[in-house]
């Protein structure tokens, strides 16, 4: 219960096959250009978006360097308000704990609001082996869910289905988990809402049960937000008598103020919005409105090990906004799956290998999932250096050494097959430490030019198979400024 995907290859041999179809780059090429051309539109409304963006930088960095005092003041303020709080050390933790909590009520049933936190640590697997029904009511993971699929991007979990899917998935499956679809069911997105409206309305007005995530939690009013654009999430917020909230605990904020940047740069970053059409927070438990229990389960699962290593921990940072998947190259042309994980695109690259660690070849494969050109760490509103902390998990991988795992200090092995890789930075680092190598070696590069192949032999084939080598200078550069200038700064 890690949130890998079982069964899947480490990302390139998954990124080649997702690449050869065509109606899966089709939908992903028309959602994402259509998702960040309206996110550049919303967040250029906005003059003082440079400070927000450092604002909520800061906030985050803030709250991960004081971590402890303010969970432990989160747990305070929900307790006080008529809350319960419950500590996970891990995903199979976590599931025992809402398990139980479920099964105490008594119900069999329960709705979902959408959640990374429950899909990370596969909540609904988890209740399902207890004989509970987890049923997701957001559109995009109803989608999925009635497909038997999995989610493909952090905002829009079915990006990589098109209406006609979705119409087929409707009419085949709907039957089977409540309310069939009805007769005649086109694939125009009115008809399709629709469909799912009624679908889910009974679904909601039985549930006892509700399961959220959290995009916030207050630390000093204990305040826990959900924002969305569809109502589903304030249904299963406000209706079921018992509401259980799994939340990681890199969602702190410490203030209520603190609100007001990121319900700023959220909306823009993800729907393109100036606000989310449903904002619901919530407080603990009042006689008057909403649930008369609520759990509020901290979850770590790998967060703490993250949160050990300085590069690495602005991960934690991220708001799940996905604006860095829609930006991304390689997420447009290979689509969520490939990643292995429930976190896709440049943020799973970096996020999934820490909280789950690089003994695995998927995740030891994915912080070679980008080409570094950097357009991610452009469009965070968080200011997450991704192409930094890729650079520095690939040197993990290649390298080994110190890392944190379940608290613990320990000495990683370089994962296997990167012989070739360690090997030429090795030389390269030798080379660059000795000026006269360095010299002879670009002196001979040159002089050999014309014998130069196209590609690289023996291991360098897999990295010249998809690029082209850089031609090498007929002089190099040391040799043309000594030739020109003499060597001195100033001469003409």
């Amino acid at each position: 219960m890690s949130g890998m995907f079982v069964g899947m290859p480490a990302f390139p041999e998954a990124a080649r096959t997702a690449v050869r179809n065509p109606t899966l780059r089709g939908n992903l090429r028309h959602a994402t250009h259509t998702i960040r051309d309206k996110r550049a539109r919303a967040v250029a409304e906005l003059d003082d978006w440079a400070a927000l963006r450092e604002a909520g930088r800061r906030i985050k960095d803030h709250t991960l360097r004081h971590l402890d005092r303010y969970l432990v003041q989160v747990e305070e303020a929900v307790t006080a308000a008529g809350g319960t709080v419950h500590w996970a050390a891990d995903a199979e933790e976590a599931n025992a704990i809402v398990a139980r909590l479920v099964k105490e009520t008594g119900e069999r049933e329960v709705v979902k609001v959408k959640s990374m936190a429950t899909q990370e640590i596969g909540l609904n697997e988890a209740l399902e082996a207890e004989g509970i029904h987890a049923y997701e009511t957001d559109l995009a993971e109803l989608i999925v869910q009635l497909g038997k699929d999995r989610p493909s991007h952090i905002l829009v979990p079915a990006i990589h289905r098109n209406r006609g899917e979705i119409r087929d998935i409707f009419r085949s499956e709907m039957g089977e988990w409540g309310r069939p679809a009805p007769e005649g069911l086109t694939d125009t997105p009115a008809e399709l809402a629709e469909a799912a409206r009624l679908h889910l309305r009974e679904k909601f007005l039985r549930a006892k049960v509700g399961i959220s995530g959290a995009n916030f939690v207050v630390a000093e009013t204990g305040t826990l937000v959900v924002v969305e654009s569809e109502g589903n999430g304030r249904m299963c917020l406000t209706l079921p008598e018992t509401l259980i909230s799994v939340v990681g605990i890199e969602k702190v904020v410490p203030r209520w103020q603190d609100l007001e940047v990121f319900l700023q740069t959220l909306p823009r970053s993800s729907t393109a919005e100036r606000m989310n059409p449903y904002t619901s927070m919530w407080t603990g438990t009042t006689d008057e409105d909403g649930p008369g229990t609520f759990h509020l389960v901290l979850l770590d699962n790998g967060r703490t090990d993250t949160l050990a290593d300085e590069v690495g921990r602005q991960a934690l940072r991220c708001i799940r906004c996905s604006a860095c998947l829609n930006v991304c190259p390689v997420y447009e042309r290979a689509g969520g799956h490939a990643y292995g994980s429930v976190y896709p695109g440049p943020i799973g690259a970096i996020l999934s290998p820490q909280l789950r660690g690089t003994g695995s070849e998927i995740d030891a494969s994915l912080p070679y999932a980008s080409s570094l050109c950097g357009a991610c760490y452009e469009v965070c509103p968080v200011a997450i250096d991704i192409p930094e902390v890729l650079v520095h998990l690939r040197e993990r991988v290649v390298q080994g050494g110190p890392a944190v795992r379940r608290g613990n200090r320990v000495v990683l092995r370089p994962a296997k097959g990167h012989a070739a890789e360690r090997a030429a930075m090795r030389a390269a680092q030798w080379a660059f430490t000795h000026p006269g190598a360095l010299r002879a070696g670009q002196r001979l590069a040159s002089r050999t030019r014309r014998f130069h192949p196209r590609t690289l032999p023996g291991p360098g084939r897999a990295w010249s198979g998809t690029r082209d080598l850089p031609e090498v200078p007929a002089e190099p550069f040391r040799d043309w400024w000594q030739r020109t200038r003499g060597g001195k700064d100033g001469a003409k």
